[in-house]
């Protein structure tokens, strides 16, 4: 999965994850003015640093950055990913840097490889995608799968998932982490037992088998509560997260397209763009795990708009 990913023919070396999939980026600009607005609540609780870093973790080809509306100069954006640098003028690095200010992945861990185990033992793949039973999965692997999968013959050990996260809200020197997926609880994996396995494949918008040959995206859902424990902070849905954010999916009232035509359309558009991040059916209930470093809790809204007025004042 790492060599098919990230090797040197791997597929994000090679494609532009837009061409292939939808994220909450590339469905609608109305998830940038989310994260715009939560930028700029942990801009106001760090009291508007100079310079203050808005960091995208597998920030594709920086389609998220690049849409943000009104960026004060003093923000410093950088994305973060193993593909080439889209040129667009953002600062573009292979590695996360320290970061002091919001860092965002979004869809990012669910590319984090995974070990598959079946009864306790490595499930093996060669590139044409057929599988074969190895040997015994590590001691670390079998312990994870105790403590986070202990129903099921075969499972998605998600311990790199687990570490990568932790690096990454590692870098964050005072600031917030979150990191966005589609993922699993607990209480998932021991509903569904062994029907709860998710690695797939997409390519072109469409799902495929997951043949580790680079010509896919290989996927698996995320073990989010794992993730968190690595971490520390919260765990909240997508269509929360965001309503917290002032996203709402309400239409404008009818007199305005009497008064304010355009005005009138240009919201509706909007709401739309919003019901689907909204849908707990789909981006809404992604997960999204929240992490502050050394700062408030983050939907503080109140506190965060009175530091603000405090400090304009």
């Amino acid at each position: 999965m790492q060599d098919a990913l990230y090797g040197e023919d791997g597929f994000f070396l090679r494609h532009a994850p837009a061409a292939h999939f939808r994220t909450s980026v590339t469905a609608s600009p109305v998830f940038a003015t989310g994260v715009r607005r939560l930028a700029g609540l942990v801009d106001a609780f760090l009291g508007h640093p100079d310079p203050f870093d808005l960091v995208d973790v597998g920030a594709g080809r920086g389609e998220l950055l690049s849409v943000l509306p009104d960026v004060p100069p003093r923000w410093r954006l950088t994305g973060v990913d193993l593909g080439p640098d889209p040129g667009n003028g953002l600062a573009w690095t292979a590695t996360v840097p320290p970061v002091h200010g919001l860092l965002v992945a979004n869809e990012w861990l669910d590319n984090i490889p995974v070990d598959v185990l079946f009864d306790g033992r490595v499930v093996e793949v060669d590139a044409g995608g057929t599988e074969r039973l190895g040997g015994p999965a590590s001691a670390e692997a079998l312990a994870w799968a105790r403590r986070w999968w202990p129903q099921g013959r075969r499972v998605e050990v998600g311990l790199r998932r687990d570490r990568a996260w932790a690096a990454a809200v590692g870098q964050v020197r005072r600031g917030l982490a979150v990191a966005v997926d589609y993922g699993h609880v607990l209480g998932d994996r021991t509903m569904y037992g062994d029907r709860r396995p998710t690695l797939t494949g997409y390519r072109d918008g469409r799902q495929v088998l997951p043949v580790p040959d680079g010509s896919c995206d290989l996927t698996a859902h995320v073990a989010l509560d794992a993730c968190l424990a690595a971490t520390g902070g919260d765990l909240v849905r997508q269509r929360e997260a965001l309503a917290a954010l002032a996203i709402s999916a309400e239409l404008p009232p009818r007199e305005l397209s009497l008064t304010d035509p355009r005005g009138y359309l240009a919201r509706l558009q909007t709401a739309a763009q919003a019901t689907e991040l909204l849908d707990p059916r789909g981006f809404g209930g992604f997960g999204w795990l929240v992490c502050p470093v050394a700062m408030p809790g983050w939907l503080d809204v109140e506190s965060a708009q009175a530091r603000s007025a405090d400090m304009s004042a």
